[in-house]
C-alpha cells in the first residue's frame, strides 16, 4: 500500500477519534433518556490532529486472527501488519458514527470489550481496531469499524487485560462495500448489542442518547446518499 494511502487511513482514524472525544478520562452519563446529552469531563487538553496521525502511523500492527484463538496464541505474539479490515479505496466522502459509553462512575474493560466484539460479529485487524466485514467477501473492506476513544484509538492486545476506557466509537466511512443504509442497519444493531453486553449506553455523534427520532433521521440521510450515488452523473445535485 502506498504511503499516501496509509497516511489517509491514519488521518481517517485519528480524525474520527479526535473529533469525537479522545482524551476523555471519565464519563458522566445521566439516565438513558432520549435526547439527553452525556457529558465527559476532560482532565487534559486535546492533542492536535498531527499528533494523532503520527501516533496512528507509528503504532504497531498485530496480525489479525480469530478472536477465539487469540488467547491460545498468547498476548506476546509477534506484531505484524494486518490487511484484515483495510479499505480497498482510500477515498471517502462521509463518516457516520456512534458511541457505546460506560455508565456514570464506570468504565469499559478490555476483556469485556473483546468478548462483546466477538459476539457482535467483529474481527480484530487493520489499525489494531475491530471491523465488521462481509462474511463472503472479507477482502472488500470494513462495513464499519470500532475504535477506542482513548489515545491513540487502538486496542493493544498486549495490554487488553488492563485496558479501561470511558467509551468506544463505531464509525462507517462511505462509500462502504455495501449500501450506506445497509451499512447503518448493520452497525446500529451491533452497537446496541455491545452496549447490552457491556452495560453501556448507545450515543449519537453529539453524545446524546440514541433515540428513535435520530435513527429515523439518519436512515433518511443515508437513503438520500444512496440515491445520489445511484443517479447518473449529470443528474446529481450541483451538476448541470
Amino acid at each position: 500500500m502506498s504511503d499516501t494511502t496509509l497516511i489517509r487511513i491514519g488521518i481517517l482514524v485519528a480524525g474520527v477519534i479526535l473529533f469525537f472525544g479522545i482524551w476523555f478520562a471519565s464519563t458522566r452519563p445521566k439516565k438513558n433518556e432520549q435526547g439527553r446529552r452525556v457529558e465527559w469531563r476532560k482532565d487534559r487538553s486535546e492533542p492536535t490532529l498531527a499528533d494523532e496521525v503520527h501516533e496512528a502511523l507509528e503504532s504497531e500492527e498485530i496480525e489479525a486472527v480469530p478472536m477465539g484463538q487469540q488467547g491460545e496464541l498468547g498476548l506476546d505474539a509477534p506484531a505484524q501488519q494486518s490487511e484484515l479490515g483495510r479499505r480497498q479505496d482510500e477515498n471517502f466522502d462521509k463518516i457516520v458514527s456512534l458511541f457505546v459509553a460506560a455508565r456514570a462512575g464506570q468504565t469499559l474493560h478490555g476483556p469485556d470489550i473483546l468478548v462483546a466484539a466477538e459476539k457482535a460479529g467483529l474481527v480484530y485487524g487493520h489499525m489494531n481496531v475491530f471491523h465488521r466485514l462481509i462474511d463472503s467477501r472479507p477482502e472488500a473492506g470494513p462495513i464499519f469499524s470500532v475504535a477506542n476513544i482513548m489515545k491513540p484509538g487502538s486496542f493493544d492486545m498486549n495490554q487488553i487485560q488492563t485496558l479501561e476506557t470511558p467509551a468506544i466509537a463505531f464509525f462507517l466511512t462511505l462509500p462502504a462495500p455495501v449500501s450506506a443504509l445497509e451499512a447503518w442497519e448493520t452497525m446500529e444493531p451491533a452497537a446496541q448489542r455491545m452496549a447490552e453486553l457491556l452495560d453501556g449506553i448507545v450515543l449519537d455523534e453529539d453524545r446524546n442518547a440514541l433515540g428513535r427520532q435520530r435513527i429515523v433521521h439518519i436512515r433518511e440521510e443515508l437513503r438520500t446518499y444512496d440515491r445520489q450515488r445511484e443517479a447518473p452523473p449529470l443528474t446529481r445535485p450541483g451538476q448541470w
